[in-house]
């Protein structure tokens, strides 16, 4: 190989390394990839900057507007009404999947589960039922849904638009549903008869339920007539009398260094931990107050409710502290405490750090509220107001969807222009406000796919492509097409539960399609392919969104996935063998 084929080997490494730690941004890191190819000369910067102007970078942009348009509208809503009737935990799973699919279809699959996974938080704690059952089951939905449409997921779209590139004829807007659709209804059928028995029963107390999220961490003052008052923490045995933890004892801005033997003094401020209600009643009992609210100094006349936030993927609030969000102002919110899976945090509140997954309790007012809602950034786990929608607009919304479905589906016009303009429209009925579509806009997905599709360029231009495709057929050796299909399966599949289903869409596409050509078969079957099991990331809570948000808010752990997900992602590797040459024949020719 040329020294450029190597360097784009150690390029794609590190990518993948880096994709796989999430220590840094994935759009960053997609950057960082484009940037390297084109200081190398791999690429030149007019392919470079290609990526930002293909159609599966415009459409996806198009699309996020129009599952804003459905989701703010409340065209969901009536549904949501429905289901919140449901008493038995299993009928809950098995409707929230059968309602969830068909609309992953053609609604984003975060802005999906975001807007239902509050509803099935409610309705566990009510029948007494640990989320872990239910959150799975419905994160799974929503892949399985995105899969049967090409706008659907992203992954869709872009293995269309590289299939196009390389001269293969493009795909249907409807044309993955007859495959997608059997896979759906056997995942369903799996889950309900096999997956919930490998399901967690139980939820440790350390993981997050609703209600009572976790073990909150917040900041107590010690007032004039408190109980504490020259006592130590040791000696006032908090744990014991009110089940509350002191984890440190801070002095202005000191932080004492031996804060159990310490005494006690008015004005010093307790960082504990524990339940809420408990931590509540030790403040009342021991004449304490909440020092974030104490510092808040907005109108008291106001209504303000408490309310759980918790901190979305891909959240535009990841890193930064609290004040640095800009929630505070613009929602006039506070935040009283805060719970990190896994991990005690022992710092002021105003010093940390927002990871996603994080759990904020907040005073919010209640006129803003509805605003705080329809911010991406969060996700509101507690009930959700429904004053603010109109039936009218949720008509418009649900009308403009079709509208684009149809007119695309018809091939009447191109996917992103008929996409374009259902978001124009959404925008000019007030589905959404002037501002909410680039507020609520996923720029992290739209920048990765810009910066990551000339990848697929280096590959090809290095003859990187040629040779791992040899290498390919090496292992496959005289065992056929469908050996090379599988092949190509599983690598996109193993290659998704590391780096996510956009990138490893873009590095198998060329790939898979080289393979075909050496075969002497129609490649088409073998873009599917990649599509399908890039769409469907089931082992692991890293490889899809929808299952990073569940495994926050259902108390799983990361094994959880691997048991429920990995038989399921070989039933669909066995189906998809058996049906994928059947609907996209190897040698069309013949086959008519």
């Amino acid at each position: 190989m040329s020294w450029q084929a190597w360097a784009t080997v150690a390029i794609i490494v590190l990518a993948m390394a880096l994709f796989a730690s999430e220590k840094v941004r994935i759009d960053l890191v997609a950057l960082m990839m484009l940037a390297a190819l084109v200081i190398l000369g791999i690429v030149s910067p007019l392919d470079a900057l290609s990526g930002f102007s293909n159609e599966a970078t415009v459409t996806v942009a198009a699309m996020f507007a129009l599952s804003m348009g459905i989701e703010r509208s409340g065209a969901l809503e009536p549904l949501i009404r429905l289901l919140s009737r449901i008493r038995q935990p299993w009928l809950l799973t098995l409707a929230m999947m059968l309602a969830i699919a068909p609309i992953g279809a053609f609604v984003k699959n975060i802005a999906l589960v975001a807007t239902f996974l509050p509803l099935a938080l409610r309705v566990c704690q009510r029948t007494h039922t640990s989320p872990a059952r239910v959150l799975m089951p419905m994160a799974y939905a929503a892949q399985m849904g995105g899969v049967c449409t090409l706008i659907g997921t992203s992954s869709n779209l872009l293995a269309d638009s590289l299939a196009r590139k390389h001269h293969l004829q493009g795909f249907g807007v409807f044309e993955f549903a007859p495959l997608g659709v059997v896979l759906a209804v056997v995942g369903i059928t799996y889950l309900m008869l096999v997956g919930r028995w490998l399901l967690p029963r139980h939820v440790d107390a350390e993981q997050p339920v609703q209600a009572d999220v976790g073990k909150y961490v917040t900041e107590l003052e010690v007032t004039a007539d408190s109980a504490l008052i020259g006592q130590s923490i040791a000696a006032a045995k908090l744990g014991e009398k009110y089940g509350v933890y002191p984890l440190e004892l801070l002095r202005g801005e000191k932080r004492m260094w031996s804060p159990h033997s310490q005494e006690i003094a008015e004005g010093d401020v307790l960082l504990v931990r524990g339940d809420w209600d408990k931590i509540e009643d030790f403040q009342h009992r021991a004449g304490l107050r909440n020092a974030p609210e104490s510092r808040y100094v907005k109108d008291r006349e106001r209504s303000r409710v408490m309310i759980e936030l918790m901190v979305a993927p891909a959240s535009p609030v990841e890193g930064r502290r609290f004040a640095e969000t800009g929630i505070g102002w613009r929602y006039d919110a506070v935040v009283l405490a805060i719970h990190r899976r896994g991990q005690v945090l022992r710092d002021k509140l105003s010093d940390v750090g927002l990871a996603v997954g994080d759990v904020l309790l907040a005073l919010v007012d209640e006129d803003a509220l509805a605003n705080l809602r329809n911010d991406e950034a969060f996700i509101v786990l507690s009930e959700r107001d429904e004053a603010h929608r109109t039936p009218r607009k949720a008509f418009y919304a649900v009308g403009i969807m079709l509208a684009v479905v149809v007119v695309s589906g018809m091939r009447w016009l191109p996917i992103p222009i008929a996409a374009i303009c259902g978001a124009v429209a959404m925008a000019l009925t007030g589905c959404f406000g002037r501002k909410d579509v680039y507020e609520g806009m996923d720029w992290k997905i739209i920048i990765l796919l810009g910066a990551i599709l000339p990848l697929g360029m280096a590959i090809d231009k290095t003859g990187l492509s040629h040779t791992l495709v040899q290498l390919g057929l090496g292992v496959v050796g005289s065992h056929g097409p469908l050996a090379a299909l599988l092949m190509v399966y599983l690598l996109t599949a193993l290659l998704t539960e590391l780096m996510g289903h956009n990138p490893s869409v873009v590095l198998m596409v060329g790939i898979a399609a080289s393979v075909a050509g050496a075969m002497h078969v129609d490649p088409r079957p073998f873009v599917v392919a990649v599509a399908f099991a890039a769409a469907t990331s089931f082992a692991t809570p890293v490889g899809y969104p929808t299952n990073t948000m569940v495994y926050y808010a259902g108390g799983y752990r990361f094994t959880d996935f691997m048991k429920v997900g990995i038989p399921l992602i070989l039933v669909f590797c066995a189906l998809s063998m058996w049906l994928i040459p059947h609907f996209w024949p190897f040698h069309p020719a013949a086959a008519h």
